[in-house]
């Protein structure tokens, strides 16, 4: 079967296949050839250098909350060990298990039901529903959901590519999926979630080779319908539970207009990040973190990390974020197919977009959204998750530059 690439290029992987061949049975099968080394070290020394600044940022509030400075750093650790036994493992199974039909939308469909119970039954936590508890577990199911969108666009893109002439095809699906994912978050009233969902899809659509000509309508028609929602929500029915949304964008603006009322974190933030300087207070001297800086162990620890390391530490971690994205990327070019190339590039846009938002938010550089900063943040779901996608990666990493 004779394939025209002139017709529809992918901008990230220049290999291309059938549509049949796209289709996989359900395919469980270990893989044992050789990883991506340097990925795997840099990941293992994201997670080692997140557990050691969310230690120190977590322990005044281990002891005020549960009377054990350790309270968070020993969730944090069965977390990760855990979430390492499963990276390893998945690491060996063959990712084109995923690619298929039933495990693709299977997934999706759960992950979905999952999120929209959450928002009528979830535990409340400031008027949000976002976590649900399970067998006396709580866990927060639009991590799920983010895994299971990378999936199911990555197998859409991988199967349809070849029909994306066509806007049924090449718009459609995305479309309903992102307006499905959309409507169960913002239940939630999880507005960050809502974007870093948005960056997810628009991204693998543009990376999956969906025609120009569609995909620039589709941004156009979804930011006209996003800013209608938001002016109606905000402005024409604060009642509806997102008027805390102007409340943000007045506190992004203006850091100092609220200190001790809507801005203190932000404030707080800044004040820790200012405190730090070039080289910081020291390890564990951060001030901000007794109880000043709420939320110091979870969305930010980036704010702690710049206050007892100062601007050096910040640096380190913003390049070995940047290092693992290239990475990532790297992995992605190198995949053996297309559903390889748009897994891996999808993973690696999700935990690098959270990252920049994170760091964005905590310099007030974006308002304030409540995303967490990967393998740094405190949150169980999370980095469980997290582990288990990057094993996904090192398995696209193992076959790469095979012949299908």
């Amino acid at each position: 079967m004779e394939i025209n690439q002139k017709k529809i290029k992918t901008r990230l992987l220049p290999t291309h296949q059938p549509v049949a061949q796209a289709r996989k049975k359900l395919n469980f099968r270990f893989v044992k050839d050789k990883i991506d080394r340097p990925f795997l070290i840099i990941v293992l020394v994201l997670l080692i250098f997140g557990f050691v600044m969310m230690f120190s940022a977590s322990y005044a509030w281990g002891l005020y909350d549960a009377d054990d400075g350790y309270y968070y750093i020993k969730r944090q650790l069965f977390s990760g060990v855990l979430g390492l036994v499963g990276m390893f493992f998945v690491s060996y199974l063959d990712y084109h298990f995923y690619q298929n039909t039933k495990i693709a939308f299977i997934l999706f469909a759960g992950a979905l039901v999952l999120n929209f119970v959450t928002a009528i039954i979830g535990d409340e936590v400031a008027g949000a529903r976002r976590w649900i508890t399970v067998a006396g577990m709580q866990f927060q199911p639009s991590e799920i959901l983010k895994v299971a969108v990378i999936i199911i666009f990555a197998y859409i893109l991988a199967v349809n590519w070849q029909r994306f002439d066509n806007w049924r095809y090449s718009i459609v699906p995305f479309a309903v999926i992102l307006g499905l994912c959309a409507v169960a978050v913002a239940a939630q009233r999880h507005m960050s979630g809502v974007l870093i969902f948005g960056i997810i899809g628009l991204s693998l659509m543009f990376v999956g080779g969906v025609p120009r000509k569609y995909f620039w309508r589709f941004i156009g028609c979804l930011g006209i319908a996003l800013a209608a929602f938001l002016i109606y929500k905000v402005f024409l029915d604060s009642d509806g539970g997102f008027g805390y949304i102007t409340e943000r964008f007045e506190s992004w603006q203006n850091p100092k207009s609220d200190p001790q009322g809507s801005t203190y974190q932000t404030y707080q933030s800044l004040l820790a990040i200012g405190s730090g300087g070039i080289f910081g207070l020291g390890f564990g001297e951060s001030r901000q973190k007794y109880l000043y800086l709420s939320e110091s162990q979870n969305d930010f620890v980036f704010s702690i990390i710049c206050e007892e390391l100062g601007f050096v530490g910040a640096c380190v971690v913003i390049i070995l974020f940047a290092i693992f994205i290239l990475r990532g990327f790297y992995i992605a070019s190198r995949s053996r197919d297309r559903f390889g190339m748009l897994l891996a590039a999808g993973i690696t846009i999700q935990i690098g977009s959270q990252a920049l938002l994170n760091i964005a938010v905590a310099t007030n550089a974006f308002p304030n959204t409540g995303i967490s900063l990967p393998f740094f943040s405190y949150g169980g779901t999370a980095l469980l998750i997290q582990l288990l996608e990057m094993g996904v990666l090192l398995s696209i990493s193992r076959q790469a530059n095979k012949s299908p």
